[in-house]
């Protein structure tokens, strides 16, 4: 059986991304070696959608190959807790179908 999913994020600045997972969201991190670190996120799922879709009406598509989201109890204090460690966001939040989204620049 499965237990765990490891999601593995390519980045030009890893660096910066890491400080990202570390500093600004608190992830604990392992040094594997050679500069690559794992961060321990707690309980994942996995989505497998399609790239173009109608749905409740509408129709829509993406060209996006990954998506990582990241869940909390109370949007408006983690983006206060995020902001103040320096995390920037790319709008205010927006009420989805499926909840309340959004977009945090990495």
């Amino acid at each position: 059986m499965i237990t765990a999913l490891h999601t593995l994020i390519y980045c030009e600045d890893p660096d910066a991304a890491r400080a990202f997972f570390r500093d600004v969201l608190g992830f604990a991190g392992v040094d594997t070696g050679g500069g690559w670190l794992i961060f321990k996120t707690g309980p994942s799922e996995l989505g497998a959608h399609p790239s173009s879709w109608e749905y409740q009406g509408t129709t829509g598509g993406t060209d996006q190959r990954f998506d990582v989201s990241f869940m909390c109890d109370d949007l408006t204090a983690t983006m206060a807790e995020l902001s103040a460690k320096g995390a920037e966001f790319s709008g205010p939040p927006v009420e989805e179908p499926w909840g309340v989204t959004v977009g945090v620049k990495v």
